[in-house]
């Protein structure tokens, strides 16, 4: 079935069924954090620190942020995975907020791709790879000054612990999550499951973290879909409404929302597209409204800690708030960082529409090959 044809048929259910199907997936997704979580804890500590000993340098962590992040196409699904990672205790957090920094860079991937369908047309093909390339600058930017900075004084993850501790209370114990109690019983029938069928030890732990892994990939997808069916057509006209009147704080806001709404800051991103491309909104009209999905995609790895009920988790899920929040300030609500950005799309997007191929370039170099020679020299 094509994507298309299942977009289709969500259509033509009811509404309120859909909603129902949401939460049901919604409650599907913490299951599949907890069994994940559950899955890391058997494999037993040795296990842990041989698979996950390469996220002890900050930039090959990084660097398997924007790695995982392009291959599911999803920074809410591979930040989710990186909250299930800690509360299990695999990933301590001053490893994990590096790699939650690079799922922020890898989700850009896919607004640029989708600017990529328009590289026969000059005119459009400028205009729609400044407008996703925006997104990539504004990311690599905030990496570039908040990691270091988050290296040597961590005040990120201080201002995140300090938040997660007045919520929920210090590191190293577990708080009486609601959400914890409700999925505990699935996950006891999934471990049930694979010791019938006669696995033990790391095997069981291993096939948990994959049923759970299945099980957050395929339940984000199907309330992506689904919300961006429930949502057809209001987005695209909030957008062109807002939009018109210029940008600002506003469009940010609506970044935030409408992310929040469909689940997927690369579906915000992505319609914006084909209509900078088109001409019908401005480079800086966009802007803002990709800093507000940045901050909006952080909400799911925030349920996710939920499922999890360990304070460490729920530092990491504010950290990654906390980073997108510190971006904006800093490259956008700051009057002299604001163009930087903006200025780098715009030259990119001039080099890109005089050499085709250098466009194809800079995508498989950023999102690609530079993580994985991090990985691989760093890991």
């Amino acid at each position: 079935m094509t994507q298309r044809t299942a977009s289709s048929l969500l259509e033509k259910v009811p509404g309120p069924v859909r909603a129902a199907t949401v939460l049901l997936l919604i409650y599907l997704f913490l299951v599949g954090v907890s069994s994940l979580e559950a899955g890391i804890k058997i494999m037993g500590e040795d296990t842990q620190e041989r698979i996950f000993s390469a996220a002890s340098n900050p930039i090959a962590g990084l660097c398997i942020g924007i790695l995982g992040t392009v291959l599911v196409q999803s920074s809410s699904a591979s930040t989710s995975v990186i909250v299930g990672l800690v509360a299990s205790g695999a990933l301590s957090v001053d490893n994990a907020i590096p790699m939650v920094m690079g799922a922020n860079i890898g989700t850009t991937v896919t607004n640029t791709l989708v600017s990529l369908g328009h590289i026969r047309q000059s005119s459009e093909f400028q205009r729609a790879f400044a407008a996703a390339t925006v997104h990539d600058f504004f990311n690599v930017l905030a990496v570039a000054i908040l990691l270091p900075i988050e290296i040597i004084f961590g005040p990120i993850g201080a201002t995140a612990q300090w938040i997660s501790e007045r919520l929920v209370g210090t590191s190293g114990t577990e708080w009486k999550s609601p959400v914890k109690e409700l999925v505990k019983e699935p996950v006891s029938w999934l471990r049930d499951f694979w010791e019938a069928v006669g696995t033990t030890g790391n095997v069981e732990g291993a096939l948990m973290v994959l049923t759970g892994l299945v099980i957050i990939l395929g339940a984000l997808s199907l309330i992506t879909k689904s919300m961006r069916s429930l949502m057809a057509g209001r987005v695209e006209r909030s957008l062109n409404a807002m939009l018109g009147r210029g940008g600002g704080l506003v469009a940010v806001m609506l970044g935030l929302v409408i992310t929040i709404a469909v689940q997927s800051s690369s579906i915000t991103t992505s319609i914006l597209i084909p209509m900078a491309g088109a001409g019908v909104i401005t480079l800086r009209n966009i802007y803002p409204v990709t800093l507000g999905a940045n901050v909006g995609t952080t909400i799911t790895a925030l349920l996710a800690s939920m499922a999890a009920a360990s304070p460490d988790a729920l530092t990491v899920a504010l950290a990654h708030t906390t980073f997108n929040v510190a971006g904006i300030f800093l490259l956008f609500v700051l009057p002299f960082a604001r163009d930087v950005p903006i200025r780098g799309a715009e030259l990119l997007a001039s080099v890109a529409v005089e050499r085709r191929s250098a466009a194809v370039a800079y995508v498989v170099g950023l999102f690609i090959v530079l993580p994985l020679i991090g990985v691989l020299t760093l890991g």
